[in-house]
């Protein structure tokens, strides 16, 4: 993975390296953190025994659709839909 896809960027564009702490730092603080990722978007690397294991990123709510109508628009043309479709189907063997 690159270096690039671990940074976020500032309201200015600069890029911003998530603050890495080792596991044990991270479970005496993680309610804290949590908070402070809240209200902040800062993001945290979890570290054990000097690599990484988990990341605490800010969470998004992604784009809800509704179900009924999620399909709208996907079908291009379909002129006559009751039509006899061509081909050698089972039931029509004896």
């Amino acid at each position: 993975m690159s270096d690039r896809s671990d940074r976020r960027r500032t309201r200015s564009g600069a890029a911003v390296r998530p603050a890495s702490m080792p596991a044990a730092q991270f479970k005496a603080r993680c309610l804290e953190l949590m908070d402070r990722v809240r209200e902040t978007g800062v993001e945290y690397v979890v570290t054990k025994h000097g690599k990484p294991v988990a990341k605490l990123v800010p969470h998004t709510d992604a784009e809800r659709r509704p179900f009924f109508g999620s399909a709208k628009g996907t079908v291009l043309r379909y002129d006559r839909p009751f039509d006899p479709i061509d081909g050698e189907y089972e039931i029509d063997r004896d």
